[in-house]
């Protein structure tokens, strides 16, 4: 399996994990999403790990877990929007958000310094975005990178640098020569080609 067509395969994984966790909070299924939050696995922990490639399931059932520490009370499910650096550029108060505010700065200086996958830091990062009332990563984009933390091509925590630090206006598919995966597992980049081809 070539590159591109592993990060498609990747994608759709995620699409799919992310399609039955917004499926748990629009059919109130509020125990499931309670046994998210705990940290011991349980059943939906491992539910979530089903939707998995070979080898990845523990990062699908931590990215559950943070998405149930993002919906606790929530009536409607969110399905995120960005990498985790832009979700971070949100973070902050009247006094500055992203790179403006010393604790966001603080935070995502944390996430992308860690070798291993930064799970206490994620979890911080989602808490203070579900506090500061702004919209999450995207689960998807979250658990594709997350897959790749450990993949010195896919520069994950380099990117998501880039991503807190630069204008909001900037697609992160025109950086790097890096695609990002959306729903149904197409990539921006072949997203844009077909638009500029219609």
């Amino acid at each position: 399996m070539t590159e591109r067509s592993q990060l498609v395969a990747d994608g759709r994984a995620a699409d799919q994990l992310t399609a039955w966790l917004m499926s748990l909070v629009r059919n109130r299924e509020y125990g499931k999403l309670a046994e998210l939050r705990r940290t011991k696995p349980t059943d939906s922990h491992i539910r979530a790990g089903w939707f998995a490639p070979e080898g990845q399931h523990e990062v699908y059932e931590k990215v559950a877990f943070l998405f149930g520490v993002y919906h606790q009370g929530a009536a409607v499910p969110l399905r995120g929007r960005g990498s985790l650096g832009e979700a971070a550029r949100r973070i902050g108060d009247g006094a500055g958000r992203g790179p403006d505010n010393p604790g966001a700065q603080r935070l995502l200086s944390r996430v992308v310094a860690s070798r291993r996958l930064p799970w206490r830091h994620l979890q911080h990062t989602i808490t203070r975005l579900r506090s500061c009332e702004q919209p999450p990563p995207s689960w998807s984009q979250l658990t594709v990178d997350l897959t790749r933390w450990h993949d010195r091509k896919a520069r994950v925590p380099y990117l998501w640098t880039v991503d807190f630090h630069e204008p909001p206006r900037r697609s992160r598919s025109t950086k790097a020569g890096r695609s990002t995966v959306s729903a149904g597992g197409v990539t921006n980049e072949q997203s844009t080609r077909k638009d500029a081809s219609t």
